[in-house]
């Protein structure tokens, strides 16, 4: 029997975010040593992870740098980029909304695309107890793992040419796969998924990563339609 203490909540967080853990490890070898090619120092770069912790953002922002592109376009970009972060706070201020403040805002600064989906099966399937100590847990998993393998890009970025062009992202897109996968036997999370993939193919190539949230947005509301109509029929 599972022990119902903090430590016991935030190991279980930390533990089922391994796959998490595994898929992002490569993102972060390429945001390291793109970023050292974009002309950033280490330091530089590793303060980045330290401070931003948002991996989409990191790489527009590189991108950007390289650019030259002034700093409010820099800033205005990585704001839209991190818009879909308000339907993850939306899905989960049912669950938080109790909690302290001194909680809320160091778990909302470790949001991540991986944490949201690791808590929010948890939450959904067995409820929020120790939720704060789970989420930390998946959190601070999360947050040494970036740092990790930003510091492991930094180091290759020199040594290994063209480590960005070997195709190590999609062992992300595989692990996300995998987790949405089981939930698609429901209609309302089928069609969430079918509205926010079509959209995401038709609007391909907006600037800014505007059909990323689009393509969410539109999701989430048929998602949420086909909901509300199965509970009306029930």
């Amino acid at each position: 029997m599972t022990r119902s203490t903090p430590a016991a909540w935030a190991l279980q967080g930390a533990r089922d975010s391994l796959p998490m853990l595994i898929g992002a490890a490569p993102f972060g070898l390429i945001f390291g040593t793109l970023a050292i090619a974009a002309g950033l120092s280490p330091l530089t770069t590793q303060a980045m992870s330290l401070l931003v912790f948002a991996g989409s953002s990191q790489f527009i922002a590189v991108s950007l740098v390289a650019a030259g592109a002034a700093l409010p376009v820099l800033w205005l970009t990585t704001f839209v980029v991190n818009l879909r972060h308000a339907l993850y706070s939306a899905t989960l201020l049912p669950y938080a909304r109790q909690w302290p403040l001194a909680w809320r805002w160091p778990l909302a600064f470790w949001l991540t695309d991986e944490t949201f989906a690791v808590v929010e099966h948890r939450f959904r399937t067995q409820g929020a107890a120790g939720g704060q100590w789970y989420w930390l847990g998946s959190s601070l998993a999360m947050y040494g793992n970036w740092q990790a393998w930003t510091l492991a890009g930094v180091l290759l970025g020199r040594s290994v040419p063209g480590l960005a062009q070997l195709g190590l992202d999609f062992a992300m897109v595989a692990t996300f796969a995998a987790i949405v996968a089981p939930q698609l036997k429901k209609r309302p999370t089928l069609a969430a998924a079918a509205v926010a993939g079509l959209t995401a193919l038709f609007t391909r190539g907006l600037p800014y990563k505007l059909d990323l949230m689009l393509a969410a947005l539109l999701g989430v509301g048929a998602g949420l339609l086909l909901e509300g109509k199965r509970k009306e029929a029930a």
